[in-house]
Parts: structure tokens; C-alpha cells; sequence
């Protein structure tokens, strides 16, 4: 199947028009004449991904392997070599990030992973109610999330409405209207913020909170005539 044919049933299913100023999701590596002979989806692109590539494949991740501007191509380092190794192997690379946030990975997340039924969303949030003391929901993240540990600001101590965006949301703070946000990668001063405007934060992790993406996309894929892979990304972070 040729990567325009692909390329095309993505966009149709999450455009990347809708994608953020700042985002570089779309056709990263390879031509649109292309012929692939399987797809493989992952959050992220990493060495251990790169070397089980089969040749003549196509990669569809969430995060773009080339985000800002490449000055150089420095095949010791990444993305270089990584892009080097793709292209060795005649591999493709599509990104689907904050398109696909918009489109589809905060409702799944929400509705698959914390069992809402009722969502409403809107723009890069996702907003649901709650109805539960804060130790409770924050009991019911950490479960829902398979999380041992989770860093939290506890500014009112039921939780109504919640809001949700996968990845790093803690620049929309200002912009959220519930008693709850759970997101990944909240700052100090974007939890201060927060706090002092009875704003209470559940952090969920960058990477905890997007793994889900593979799984979600999956699921339109099945048309394909195409073998497709889900890869498990790995979480640079440890916790010890």
C-alpha cells in the first residue's frame, strides 16, 4: 500500500490541519509513493524500535521525531541517527500528536482508561464529572493508571467537575473551568498558580498518560491489508 493511500485515511480520521502552531505531526520521513509493507504504531521512536523496523515499513508515532528545525545532521546523535537508520532501512515515519490529542486520545483516555461515560471536550480538554471526595478520585487515578506513587495539589477537598489532557497540559491552567485537572508535567509555579485559584492538579505522568496511544489508534486500522504492530515504548524516566 502506498504511504499516500495511509497518509490520507489519517487525515480523514484526525486532520492535521487541527494540529498545534507549535507541532510538526505529518509525513516526517520517506515519500508519498512509497509502497510499505506493514505498519508499526508507537508512542515514541527509540533505538530499540529503529532496530526491529523490517524494511519497507511504515511507522506511525504520537510524537514527532523531528519537532523543531534541524541545524545538522549528526549521525552519533539524536534524532540524526535514528533518521539515518529509517531511511537505511527504506522506513517511513508519520507523527500524529496534537491532532490526534484533539481527535481522539483525550476521549479515549478518559472514557477507557478512567471509565467515563459522559465526556464532553473541548478543544485540547476533556471534562467530566466527578462527584467523589478528592482521596477517592485520586485513589481511582492511581489504580486506573496502574500508578504506585502520584503528585498531587489538593486545593478543595471534593472534586465535582474534572478536566483532562493527556500529555503536558499545565500551560491551559488558567483556561480550565472545573475543580480538578489531571494532566503530566505540571510545574512548581504552574501548581502554585493552581493551588492559590482552587484549582486542585493530579499529575499523571507524560508518558502514563499517552502509552494509550498505540492501542487507540489500533482500532481504526483494522480495514488496513496490512499487518499492523503495536510496539511498547519505554519510559526514559525511572523511579527508584
Amino acid at each position: 500500500m502506498l504511504v499516500r493511500e495511509i497518509y490520507n485515511y489519517l487525515d480523514t480520521l484526525s486532520p492535521f490541519v487541527t494540529q498545534a502552531s507549535w507541532d510538526n505531526s505529518g509525513l516526517l520521513i520517506g515519500s508519498s509513493d512509497t509502497t510499505v509493507e506493514r505498519i508499526y504504531l508507537s508512542l515514541d521512536i527509540d533505538t530499540d524500535l529503529v532496530q526491529t523496523l523490517e524494511p519497507n515499513s511504515l511507522v506511525i508515532s504520537h510524537h514527532p521525531l523531528i519537532f523543531s528545525g534541524l541545524k545538522k545532521l549528526d549521525f552519533e546523535r539524536y534524532p540524526s541517527n535514528l533518521i539515518h537508520d529509517m531511511m537505511a532501512k527504506q522506513c517511513s515515519l508519520i507523527a500524529m500528536h496534537t491532532n490526534f490529542d484533539l481527535s481522539h486520545l483525550n476521549a479515549y483516555v478518559a472514557k477507557n482508561v478512567l471509565g467515563c461515560k459522559s465526556i464532553e471536550c473541548t478543544d485540547f480538554v476533556c471534562y467530566f464529572d466527578v462527584n467523589q471526595s478528592f482521596d477517592d478520585f485520586t485513589s481511582h487515578v492511581k489504580k486506573s493508571f496502574g500508578l504506585e506513587n502520584i503528585r498531587c495539589v489538593c486545593a478543595n477537598p471534593f472534586v465535582k467537575r474534572c478536566a483532562l489532557t493527556t500529555g503536558s497540559g499545565g500551560d491551559l491552567i488558567g483556561k480550565i473551568e472545573a475543580d480538578c485537572f489531571l494532566s503530566g508535567d505540571f510545574k512548581y509555579h504552574q501548581a502554585l498558580e493552581a493551588k492559590e485559584n482552587k484549582l486542585s492538579l493530579i499529575d499523571i505522568g507524560h508518558f502514563e498518560s499517552e502509552r494509550y496511544f498505540s492501542a487507540c489508534l489500533s482500532e481504526h486500522l483494522k480495514k488496513m491489508s496490512l499487518k499492523v504492530i503495536m510496539s511498547n515504548s519505554k519510559n526514559p524516566f525511572e523511579y527508584k
